[in-house]
């Protein structure tokens, strides 16, 4: 069968190609066309386009690329139609997806949405879409299933895909000796910065990042003898890490993401995927988030929960602390760093309850599972 499957970040990329791995399984005749990243492309098929040419994120930036997105969706629909696939298979990124739901829809085509949009969080009108527009949604946290069903969706959960890609990851069991010495860093305790994929995130993290290397070398504190790494993200060119570390000791690792968290001793951690990755390796963390003041002040009215990280949200507790927009300074990331870093009671706690959560989510291949599924409905029907 043919599959069109729509991913427009990193993360979406990471777990539509755990997906196509499972569907091949399943279909072993499969044939993919996508837009999505390096690793969709790793397993096969024909990319349309790279997320990285497309990748905005809040109501100012969307509405500054407005022309780019329109010329994405335009191009994407075409290409739809000619190649007429079996099913769309959207992954998250709600803002396009949603347009080719309706579009492929209304064309008689199967659309599946594959880890869906957060109506839960925010813009619950959505859900209308949903029901309109999609054959069947498949859902990566348990919360998700009663959720939907309430608004009379019956999702499909098998558990979180993260767990098969920290599990695929051979680095993860790396040890440190090895890691530091395959990257270049040295024997130091690590603290892992992860500053986010989009251009926004990291502009707003990065000045907190230096200024939290400068107050921990004028402090001589408990941090003084650990080294600052920032997990470059995929999207991300090294010019633009580099043209804010100009004269800092913090290092950059591209591709390693899972070993630096793995040996880090904490993380600060922009808020999304990342951060439940933290939380499945069992990288104590405090989550440091912020954006365009505007967009901000905007989200934060529209938003229907009391936490915004997805590991909080699943055990409906603050397992670690979440500093935002104006709490978020290089002062208050360095309190919770020592506090977590040193092995007391903020770290026992925290790793506890990452136990809890691992046992939440289930065990590995949600991916296979809901390939199955989804190649099972597609044969029925």
């Amino acid at each position: 069968m043919k599959y069109y499957i729509i991913a427009g970040e990193a993360s979406g990329d990471l777990h539509a190609s755990n997906l196509m791995r499972g569907l091949l399984n399943s279909d072993p005749a499969a044939e993919f066309r996508f837009w999505g990243g390096d690793e969709m492309a790793a397993v096969g098929g024909t990319l349309v386009r790279h997320y990285k040419e497309g990748a905005v994120m809040g109501i100012v930036e969307v509405l500054l690329k407005a022309r780019l997105l329109k010329a994405n969706l335009r191009h994407c629909k075409s290409d739809i139609l000619q190649w007429q696939p079996d099913v769309v298979i959207l992954v998250d990124y709600p803002g396009f997806n949603f347009k080719i739901a309706k579009f492929a829809s209304q064309r008689g085509l199967k659309v599946f949405y594959y880890i869906a949009p957060k109506v839960w969080a925010s813009r619950e009108g959505r859900i209308r879409k949903l029901k309109k527009y999609v054959s069947r949604l498949f859902v990566i946290f348990p919360f998700e299933v009663d959720y939907f069903r309430k608004h009379g969706i019956e999702p499909f959960y098998a558990g979180n895909p993260l767990l098969d890609s920290i599990a695929r990851n051979p680095a993860v069991e790396e040890s440190k000796e090895a890691f530091c010495r395959r990257t270049g860093l040295d024997d130091r305790p690590i603290v892992a910065l992860l500053a986010g994929s989009r251009a926004g995130e990291i502009k707003f993290l990065m000045p907190h990042f230096l200024e939290l290397e400068r107050i921990i070398k004028e402090s001589g504190g408990p941090l003084s003898d650990c080294q600052l790494v920032i997990a470059g993200a995929p999207s991300v060119s090294k010019d633009i890490y580099e043209k804010y570390l100009a004269g800092s000791d913090i290092k950059v690792v591209f591709g390693e993401t899972y070993p630096l968290l793995r040996h880090a001793v904490s993380a600060a951690v922009n808020s999304g995927t990342a951060s439940l990755e933290a939380a499945l390796i069992g990288t104590p963390q405090v989550v440091c988030y912020g954006m365009n003041p505007i967009t901000f002040a905007i989200a934060i009215r529209l938003l229907k929960v009391k936490y915004i990280s997805l590991a909080n949200l699943i055990l409906d507790k603050l397992i670690f602390k979440e500093l935002l927009q104006k709490d978020c300074t290089a002062p208050a990331i360095l309190k919770e760093l020592e506090a977590i870093s040193a092995d007391g009671a903020s770290r026992q706690a925290m790793v506890e309850d990452y136990r809890r959560l691992r046992e939440v989510l289930g065990g590995e291949g949600a991916s296979e599972r809901v390939a199955q599924e989804m190649v099972s409905e597609l044969k029925s029907r």
